[in-house]
């Protein structure tokens, strides 16, 4: 064997796994869900309901940010009030992203009670574990898959750790403890999980609801649960299947658990939608769950949602902070462009930019990027080669270096990008 032959065996991205396909809706806007559509970005708001404007106008920025599909709080009677409204409000300023209605404990009556609120939404998360018990639980859940039926909607089946069907866990930790060599608890409650969802789906397929207007989800706060647990449901059934680790936390934390999770099942072709449930910092944006997604699923190779800049982290050759402020000027306003370019300029998501702060390996990036520039590190030529597609073309010096490096990038998506999209569809 030479020494390049074991690159011929390099592991790329697993099959994505079969599964049916559900259409979430909304008037013309489609998303699809499963079978071979692409991974799909959700979030979900932290507004009151009740507050509709504050509402749509969150549900707004989402979805400016890339949420394909917003999920929202649906808890009382006023909340449930509120949803016609924000769904109005959405119209009116053009934001056609379906909304997914977060039903615990009282869904049943709400939507009976409410069909405008019912009909507004496109999709019902409902939790097997918080809808009572015996056959009160098994009524309640009844009257949300029928509504589901009456108005056409999709249901996601959403299992979680924190609210697993008590009864359900009790009987198989009672027959586990039956068992000649009990397994562990953690293995009994992984399977309670699955068993959770997938006895679920199939009542709810039984109460009319079509297959296709199913996805599943078994939520938990553990890496190495989560993974185990989607491993075992993608393997017993063929629904969609939605992705998160659940109170994953905040910052740092909760984006390193969640990318370890999600990545994995994800490689292995498992996962439809995902979503990233980061704990915000005290005032802090909620879109930043939506750009993380992004982020996992891009740098995996999966989709292309915005720009990608390449910088260097930093040494003692770079001293100054001026690379590390224009690369962040730089990717901050290539996202603040996005919402117009993704109709104004078809494939511009695929741009790489490189900001490079020395000579070791500036121009190397950079004439592997699209667009690069190498700034000058310590001691360096106060100069700033550029280079497009490869070539160098300008050498930028002064105190505007900043300001004409973004023209340049300005210039490029327009030259190389700006062919109208041929495509008018809605559907993703």
């Amino acid at each position: 064997m030479t020494t390049t032959d074991h690159l011929d065996a390099l592991p790329g991205p697993a099959p994505r796994r079969r599964t049916r396909q559900a259409r979430i809706a909304w008037g013309d806007h489609v998303v699809r869900v499963g079978g071979n559509a692409p991974v799909v970005v959700q979030s979900m708001t932290n507004t009151d309901t009740v507050d509709a404007i504050a509402t749509a106008i969150q549900i707004k920025e989402l979805a400016q940010a890339g949420s394909e599909i917003v999920r929202i709080t649906v808890n009382t009677p006023e909340a449930a009030r509120a949803v016609a409204a924000i769904r109005e409000q959405l119209d009116r300023m053009g934001v056609n992203t379906p909304l997914v209605g977060d039903f615990h404990y009282n869904g049943h009556k709400l939507l009976s009670q409410f069909p405008d609120c019912a009909q507004a939404l496109s999709k019902y998360r409902i939790n097997p574990g918080n809808l009572g018990a015996g056959r009160k639980r098994d009524d309640n859940f009844a009257q949300m898959i029928e509504a589901a039926c009456r108005h056409g909607k999709v249901v996601r089946i959403g299992v979680n750790w924190g609210s697993l069907d008590q009864d359900l866990m009790a009987r198989m930790l009672d027959d586990n403890q039956a068992r000649e060599r009990p397994l562990p608890v953690s293995t009994v409650m992984r399977e309670a999980l699955v068993h959770s969802a997938l006895a679920s789906a199939a009542r709810a397929e039984e109460l009319g609801l079509p297959g296709d207007a199913i996805v599943l989800s078994c939520k938990v706060s553990h890496v190495q649960d989560l993974i185990s647990v989607y491993r075992d449901l993608a393997g017993r059934s063929d629904y969609p299947l939605h992705l998160g680790l659940t109170e994953a936390g905040m910052g740092s934390k909760g984006i390193v658990a969640s990318t370890a999770a999600l990545a994995v099942l994800l490689q292995e072709g498992i996962g439809d939608t995902i979503r990233i449930s980061l704990t915000p910092e005290p005032g802090g944006d909620r879109t930043r769950e939506v750009v993380v997604a992004q982020e996992i699923l891009q740098t995996m190779g999966f989709r292309a949602f915005t720009p990608m800049v390449v910088a260097c982290p930093g040494c003692g050759r770079t001293s100054s902070t001026f690379f590390q402020e224009l690369a962040d000027s730089i990717q901050s306003y290539l996202r603040r462009q996005m919402p117009l370019w993704r109709e104004r300029y078809p494939g511009v998501e695929n741009l790489s930019v490189a900001v490079m702060g020395c000579v070791v390996n500036g121009p190397g990036e950079s004439k592997h990027a699209d667009i690069g520039i190498s700034l000058p590190g310590t001691g360096e030529l106060p100069a700033a080669p550029v280079f497009v597609d490869g070539q160098r073309t300008v050498t930028l010096k002064g105190e505007a270096i900043a300001q004409e490096f973004q023209n340049i990038v300005e210039d490029y998506v327009h030259r190389r990008f700006g062919a109208p999209a041929s495509d008018t569809s809605h559907s993703v």
